[in-house]
């Protein structure tokens, strides 16, 4: 029994209305078609006899008249096939009939006038239809049995074909209802047709793919967060553990406490981190973008960075130039991406060194280049310094938690940016991060995730 909600009913359904629609039309037009053939044949049959009959009795009546006309006309008749019919009447009140078949028989006359001697006559002809009625009448019958025969066999038959056209379909169906998230690493089997199944099929396998991809992202993202989040939590439980063994002076309890406040802040650094990370991915939220000008925010960020830069002795250089820099951007976030960015290039600069912050304009790019000169970036670290909580295999993490980078480059992505760099290990790193300008952006980019205003912090 099949499914009245299933493709395969409804393709059944299709298959069967339009070929009952096309049997029927075809059925109509084959016995009309023999029908006007059939009766052309017999309207010609009828023209012979009219012209024969008429060309005789042109001839007889000029030595003849009366019965004695009637007579020759009736030998001619006899010569004529069986069931013909004739009729003639004149306007001297001369009439002739003659009717060889059965009056129940049906006929098909023709009616002609023709002028013979002075007179003008009536001419009817006719021949019985019998046998073309029974062949039309057969037809019929034959159609009218048939055709519910065909259509019943092609429907059966149809039924069967969408069953095999869609089995592929339900191998599909049933092989991606046994993968589950335990089990993204599997893939369905493509048939070796090379039609739109076999393409859906590479379509589901590639999606399955990205999704194995996305939930080891995501596993291995929960994993390294709440790994960062045990010492933190780890620290301030010991240490008030401790504070509470035993009475401790004054003193004591204060750098406990001091101790404590330092994970917390540590640990909410950490959270607000992990939460602007998941707004900037987040498909449900918008960025509101205006024209801003990037020298105004790089002298904020010089200004905010300058008593960090001043602990050691760092300058910091700027060379923003005259004309403005406009892009389409969110204020907020674009000041957290440099404020990322430059808080890195102070601390990983040597003492007593530089950053420079530069501005480069073209028609087609704004690009914002930050250079430090320290420690260097190794060449293996390079490709995963924006993986979130990587920090290089030595003691260069600053006391961050690996997500300033990554957090850094969300942020530019959501403005249709990227951040390109060159390190030389033991020597400098540069990072650059280019923009559209304002003017030379599709419109498109201007429809991107919005970022929480959350507060400035350092990493």
């Amino acid at each position: 029994m099949l499914d009245r909600r299933s493709i395969r009913f409804r393709l059944t359904v299709w298959y069967t209305v339009i070929l009952a629609a096309g049997l029927s039309l075809f059925s109509v037009l084959v016995w009309l078609s023999l029908r006007q053939r059939l009766l052309a044949e017999v309207d010609h049959d009828l023209e012979g006899r009219a012209g024969r009959f008429e060309k005789y009795f042109n001839s007889e009546s000029l030595s003849a008249s009366g019965d004695k006309l009637r007579d020759e006309l009736e030998e001619f008749c006899q010569a004529l096939p069986p069931g013909s019919r004739i009729e003639l009447r004149g306007a001297n009140g001369f009439t002739f009939h003659y009717l060889a078949s059965a009056p129940s028989s049906e006929h098909r006359t023709l009616e002609r006038q023709f002028t013979a001697g002075q007179g003008r006559f009536d001419l009817e002809v006719g021949v019985p239809i019998d046998d073309e009625l029974h062949t039309l009448a057969l037809l019929r019958l034959l159609l009218l049995g048939l055709t519910p025969v065909v259509i019943g066999i092609a429907c059966a038959g149809g039924a069967w074909l969408s069953g095999r056209a869609l089995k592929p379909v339900h191998d599909i169906t049933a092989a991606a209802l046994t993968i589950s998230i335990e089990n993204l690493s599997e893939r369905l089997p493509v048939p070796p047709t090379g039609d739109e199944l076999a393409r859906l099929t590479e379509v589901l396998n590639s999606m399955f793919q990205r999704l194995e991809a996305a939930v080891k992202t995501l596993s291995q993202f929960v994993a390294d967060a709440s790994h960062e989040l045990r010492t933190p939590l780890a620290v301030i439980r010991t240490t008030a553990e401790l504070a509470l063994r035993r009475e401790r002076t004054a003193d004591s309890y204060r750098d406990s406490l001091q101790e404590v406040t330092a994970e917390a802040e540590r640990m909410t650094q950490l959270v607000e981190d992990l939460l602007v990370l998941a707004r900037s991915e987040s498909e449900l939220a918008e960025m509101p973008l205006t024209a801003v000008d990037v020298r105004d925010i790089l002298q904020e960020v010089c200004a905010e960075m300058r008593g960090l830069a001043a602990m050691r002795d760092i300058r910091i250089l700027s060379s923003l130039g005259e004309q403005p820099a406009i892009i389409s951007g969110n204020r907020p976030a674009l000041h957290r991406l440099f404020l990322v960015l430059l808080d890195n290039a102070v601390k990983y600069s040597r003492y007593q060194g530089q950053v420079i912050l530069t501005i480069d304009r073209s028609q087609s790019r704004i690009a914002v280049t930050i250079q430090d000169f320290g420690e260097g970036i190794r060449e293996v670290d390079l490709p995963h310094i924006f993986e979130r909580f990587y920090q290089a295999d030595r003691a260069r993490s600053n006391g961050g938690h690996g997500l300033g980078l990554a957090l850094a480059d969300s942020l530019a992505r959501a403005h249709g940016a990227n951040i390109e760099v060159h390190s030389t290990e033991g020597f400098q790193s540069t990072f650059s991060v280019n923009f559209i300008p304002r003017d030379a952006r599709p419109a498109a980019v201007l429809d991107v995730l919005k970022i929480a205003n959350a507060p400035s912090v350092k990493h």
